[in-house]
């Protein structure tokens, strides 16, 4: 099914044609930046590259948002900076660093593509630089990412020691089995704030989001929220090595983009955890990822102007 050919209609236009090479004027602007990192995976990764991939799926979505009543395309513009290359490698940080310094100044909004999990440290560490320490983070993640060692079960802890206030972090969805003791009392000590996935599922998601931004948005603080594809349930991410069976729906992983992103606090957000080679045929994680980009597209709209 992922090779089906799509039909040419006037009267319907894909979401791909929302995406530039430059700003648009009179648009409301958000920077699209591929950086692709698995080489230190704690799971092993195919080379498949997943931006390039999530890009090609906004072929199979429109423009036109129906519980919105409004066209994106009258708006909205995604800019694409491209890709990154070897964020993994030697030197790496520092080119995440060059090519989020790239993003123009009024973009409404930054997103990430992934690789792994390790592009959340590269490009809030870049992003950031010595003003870490005011941002906030929101993580949507099955793991609390607070591993030693450098790898996509790290991101949160090298952030922490490279400046980022603990009180100020907000760690929603994480899952049963899947973390430990040790790290949890790691969180614990650091002041984070862990909001289980059923604690989430006890309250409205709009609920969530709002006490996450009022904690991690604190006293006028930027905001990243690092969205991690192993917070859904396996069933709906089969490209996601992390994914267990009891996570989100899908309805709640677009649910929860649409409402953190309308929030003017968020100024980046990313995308991460997908394996293109372990894919479904009909591509349901990587679909999933280009609908999160459209979503938070749709929650930018609905930002006061």
């Amino acid at each position: 099914m992922a090779g089906v050919t799509m039909t040419h209609d006037p009267h319907w236009p894909s979401a791909a044609s929302l995406v530039h090479d430059h700003p648009v004027a009179d648009r409301r602007n958000v920077g699209l930046l591929g950086v692709f990192t698995y080489t230190t995976s704690v799971t092993t990764r195919s080379w498949h590259n997943t931006p390039d991939a999530i890009r090609e799926a906004l072929e199979r979505y429109s423009t036109w948002s129906y519980s919105d009543g409004l066209d994106l395309a009258e708006t909205m513009a995604l800019v694409d900076y491209g890709d990154v290359f070897d964020p993994d490698g030697a030197e790496g940080s520092e080119r995440v660093a060059t090519a989020v310094a790239r993003f123009d100044v009024d973009l409404a909004m930054g997103l990430v593509l992934g690789g792994d999990n390790a592009a959340t440290w590269h490009a809030l560490h870049g992003l950031a630089g010595p003003a870490l320490k005011d941002w906030g983070l929101i993580t949507l993640d099955a793991h609390l990412d607070l591993r030693d060692g450098e790898s996509n079960g790290s991101p949160v802890r090298q952030l922490l020691e490279a400046g980022l206030d603990g009180r100020h972090v907000v760690q929603i969805g994480l899952a049963d089995f899947s973390n430990s003791p040790f790290y949890a009392a790691r969180a614990r000590d650091a002041g984070i704030t862990v909001v289980s996935r059923d604690e989430m599922r006890a309250h409205a998601i709009e609920d969530v989001v709002a006490r996450a931004l009022a904690i991690a948005g604190a006293s006028g603080r930027h905001v990243y929220v690092d969205v991690d594809m192993d917070a859904a349930d396996r069933s709906v991410v089969p490209g996601c090595p992390g994914a267990a069976p009891g996570g989100l729906s899908a309805d709640e992983m677009r649910r929860f983009v649409r409402t953190v992103t309308a929030d003017a606090r968020v100024r980046v957000m990313d995308i991460t955890e997908i394996d293109v080679g372990r894919d479904s045929d009909d591509q349901r994680t990587v679909r999933l990822a280009a609908l999160l980009i459209l979503e938070a597209l749709a929650g930018v709209r609905r930002r006061p102007s």
